[in-house]
């Protein structure tokens, strides 16, 4: 480890928050800043309870809440990877182009 390296955020355990919204919201950071970029996956589990001092089932359901804003996607036998974004200024299917 260097000194150089940006310090990871911290979760807080006595947040109203639950852990594993706090984990995602942390991951989904790191998509959006480009840190994760789509098609390359994201640490596994164990990683991410271990990097974060979370128990394994709370990166899990991390990971799922993840898929459930469909920022990631999970291949059984592969692992969780950072699904492709649209652009952030196409039209949303639905909604009337002005």
């Amino acid at each position: 480890m260097s000194d150089t390296e940006e310090p990871k955020p911290t979760l807080d355990p006595m947040s109203a928050r639950p852990l594993y919204v706090q984990l995602a919201d942390v991951i989904s950071g790191k998509i959006a800043s480009g840190e994760l970029v789509p098609d390359r996956p994201i640490p596994s589990e164990n990683h991410l309870a271990d990097e974060y001092g979370v128990a394994r089932l709370t990166a899990r359901r991390a990971a799922q809440e993840l898929r459930e804003r469909g920022l990631i996607v999970t291949v059984r036998g592969k692992g969780s990877f950072v699904a492709e974004q649209p652009p952030s200024d196409a039209p949303v299917e639905g909604t009337p182009e002005a």
